[in-house]
């Protein structure tokens, strides 16, 4: 994207809203949007008519003016047709371990949601392939998925939404992780210190501050963790070997308004990790070096570094009737995986240094503007730059024709890609009020997509909601789906330079990624039994050409992707929640099934007998997990003392078969954890929140992986029991 043409789209995105809406008025229109779904809550509910016109606003005070901007900017984006799970701040801290829960681990509460190593999260069958936004606008996901870049102390509320999505949403398609940030107009001025600390040296210090004045609201914060646990154990022992991580995660959002209908924010994070790779012992070297033939596997020291940084300028507000938001945001991210050269080249034959990085540039710009009383208008435009270097510097034995060590001398090979992506999206929607029973929302979307070849498409959205009483809601909808490769996990790699080495590939094959195209049918009711009681079922089939899937292929934690000539994904999942009183619960069971067949990129991964099992067999995708569960229950018994317990339960992801690849599936697991929170008042120094959290109460030991199936590099093992302490104390001034 160059940046005369950046300045046009910005130039064209703003003006566009005062030639077409152009208004007398100098004050804006109050919206009112009927509320979504509750604290984790599946909601097939749409706004019941849009915006609507209400009374004229004439002196506000700056938190008027910020929550009828959240507001305006709230209804930018339609639900109709599609499944929404939302969790707030209240919920958050009703987990065991609050607002220091992990990002994922938070998601995982929602239904159909399947934890994976490296803190991977798997949604509806889908490998990745998560859109996140903050206040309505785009992040593009970091290159690592394991080193968590967002964190939950920033979060009011937190909305999955998946299914057959309108079109105002593209490009990453298995959901959309959609926050909204806290802000200093609604919290006041003030802010918090706390930490949390317990088993496997875990520390946790984090602060916050916040504030208003005036036209200016802020909210800022900032944590530090490190423990000795960063990666999933590939040993079920309670003590990881070489497992420490050190990570720092800040975020920061500052707005200023500039008058009762318009406001400008900047909106920034950082974070930067560190990971030692554990270490599995009692394995014996393949290779040998120099005169070198015995290496134990425990003192490996393979390193991991990542750093993710964004930062985004939005104008949002309102002209005439019209609601808008435009942005401009770039993001950096950078991983760089450091080998342990003699131990690697002795277990695998090969010790790669690898410096991946990915720095985006992005525009989004997206407008809604009421036609009369019955339609809502939304239409907006997405353009994203992306810049990618890849290089490998390794370290390789040469090999004799029949793959065995022709030499114990190491040879080095080093390999350099740069990439330049370029991803344009629109679209236009209409959400269609009709009576007081049913919202339509149908539109169009278009999205191209060039790297090392231009793919586009033109697709079609419809999705439909039917409030057949005051209590049962039906949704349904139908989305053509384009999803481009995930550029910033591209191999591009010259796989005909280590042939003839101990890295030689298995196979050949075109390692260049296509964009997967598929059709997505949804279907759901919602009923609720008073106002304490809500039940939820959704049912979902999704039909696929060219299906993405990633893998890890090397030592290194990075993931590299490649497609399915065909795949089809189904899935039926049920919620309940209940609040009422002191007591709030939420049950969450789902059913998946994944399959794909005929590798048709990548193939240079893949065994010959693999690649021709695949091409004529049906099989389950690396991460297909036939079933998936997630529930938890609070009491209160003041206001200022609860006790909860939440659990995970799943059937397992897939493991190699004889014969068969991804053929058979780990066993089950659960796993329970327990917390109570009690507020101390502590004489002057006032009140500090507290929280008991035991995770794994039962010390189950489980696995995630084994180390077998497509795309799998070593084994996982989910966590051991262990004790944690939260101590965090408010202030304000």
């Amino acid at each position: 994207m160059k940046r005369s043409l950046l300045a046009l789209s910005l130039a064209v995105a703003l003006g566009a809203v005062p030639a077409a809406f152009a208004q007398t008025n100098s004050r804006a229109d109050m919206n009112e949007v009927a509320p979504g779904g509750g604290a984790g809550g599946n909601d097939g509910d749409a706004a019941t008519a849009g915006t609507k016109p209400g009374n004229k606003v004439k002196q506000l005070s700056a938190i008027d003016v910020s929550a009828a901007l959240d507001q305006s900017r709230n209804s930018l984006s339609p639900d109709t047709g599609s499944s929404q799970y939302v969790i707030d701040q209240k919920a958050i801290q009703q987990l065991p371990l609050g607002d220091s829960t992990p990002l994922n681990q938070v998601i995982l509460q929602a239904p159909g949601v399947v934890q994976d190593s490296y803190g991977g999260l798997h949604v509806r069958g889908d490998h990745a392939n998560l859109q996140y936004r903050i206040n309505g606008v785009i992040i593009p996901e970091s290159i690592s998925g394991f080193g968590q870049t967002l964190d939950a102390r920033t979060i009011q509320s937190v909305k999955l939404l998946d299914g057959a999505l309108p079109a105002q949403y593209g490009l990453r398609t298995a959901a959309v992780v959609d926050i909204d940030t806290k802000s200093g107009h609604e919290l006041g001025n003030g802010g918090s210190v706390g930490i949390t600390g317990g088993s496997f040296g875990t520390l946790n210090p984090n602060a916050s501050l916040w504030g208003s004045s005036d036209r200016w609201s802020w909210f800022v914060t900032a944590n530090y963790l490190e423990n000795d646990v960063g990666i999933e154990n590939p040993t079920p022992s309670r003590t990881p070997i070489h497992d420490h991580t050190n990570q720092v995660k800040g975020f920061g959002d500052i707005s200023y308004l500039i008058n009762d209908n318009t406001r400008v924010s900047f909106m920034f994070g950082a974070t930067n990790n560190r990971f030692e790779v554990p270490n599995n012992p009692n394995q014996q070297p393949q290779f040998g070096y120099l005169d070198q033939t015995e290496f134990n596997s425990a003192d490996l020291n393979e390193r991991q570094k990542e750093q993710t940084r964004f930062g985004v300028l939005s104008l949002q507000g309102k002209w005439g009737k019209t609601d808008y938001q435009v942005s401009l945001g770039q993001r950096y991210s950078t991983v760089n995986f450091l080998p342990d050269e003699v131990g690697d080249l002795m277990f695998n034959g090969v010790a790669s240094t690898i410096n991946r990085s990915n720095r985006a540039s992005t525009l989004q710009a997206d407008f809604a503007t009421p036609l009369g009383d019955a339609h809502t208008l939304r239409y907006g435009i997405y353009g994203e730059f992306e810049r990618g270097n890849i290089s490998n510097n390794s370290l390789v034995f040469p090999a004799n024709p029949d793959g065995s060590q022709a030499s114990t001398t190491p040879i080095g090979i080093y390999d350099a890609t740069k990439l330049l992506a370029r991803t344009w999206s629109a679209y236009l929607q209409d959400e269609w009020s009709i009576g007081d029973k049913w919202t339509v929302n149908y539109g169009v979307r278009g999205d191209r997509y060039e790297l090392f070849r231009t793919e586009s498409q033109l697709s079609p959205r419809l999705g439909v909601v039917y409030q057949a009483t005051d209590s049962t809601t039906i949704h349904a909808g139908y989305s053509r789906y384009f999803t481009p490769p995930a550029t910033e996990v591209i191999d591009d790699s010259n796989i005909a330079r280590f042939n003839g080495t101990t890295n030689e590939l298995p196979s050949g094959g075109n390692n260049l990624p296509l964009s997967e195209r598929s059709d997505y049918f949804d279907l759901g009711v919602q009923q609720h039994f008073g106002s304490t009681l809500t039940v939820g079922l959704d049912a979902y089939y999704r039909k696929v050409k060219r299906l993405q899937d990633e893998g890890q292929f090397g030592a290194a934690l990075i993931y590299s992707n490649f497609n399915y000539a065909q795949g089809r994904i189904r899935g039926a999942e049920f919620t309940l929640n209940y609040d009422n009183g002191p007591v709030s619960a939420y049950f969450n069971f789902a059913f998946s099934r994944a399959m794909g067949k005929q590798v048709m990129t990548g193939q240079y991964n893949f065994g010959e007998d693999e690649l021709a099992y695949i091409n004529d067999n049906w099989i389950h995708l690396d991460h297909d997990q036939k079933l998936s569960s997630s529930g938890g229950i609070t009491y209160s018994f003041t206001d200022t003392t609860r006790v909860g317990a939440d659990y995970l339960f799943g059937s397992g992801l897939r493991k190699e078969a004889p014969g068969v690849p991804n053929g058979a599936s780990l066993p089950y697991y659960f796993q329970l954890n327990l917390n109570v929170a009690h507020d101390f008042n502590v004489g002057s120094f006032g009140k500090v929140k507290t929280q008991l959290a035991l995770i794994n109460a039962f010390d189950r030991t489980y696995e995630l992986r084994d180390g077998t199936g497509v795309g799998v590099g070593a084994p996982q093992f989910g966590p051991r029991r262990g004790v944690y302490l939260t101590l965090q104390k408010d202030f304000s001034f």
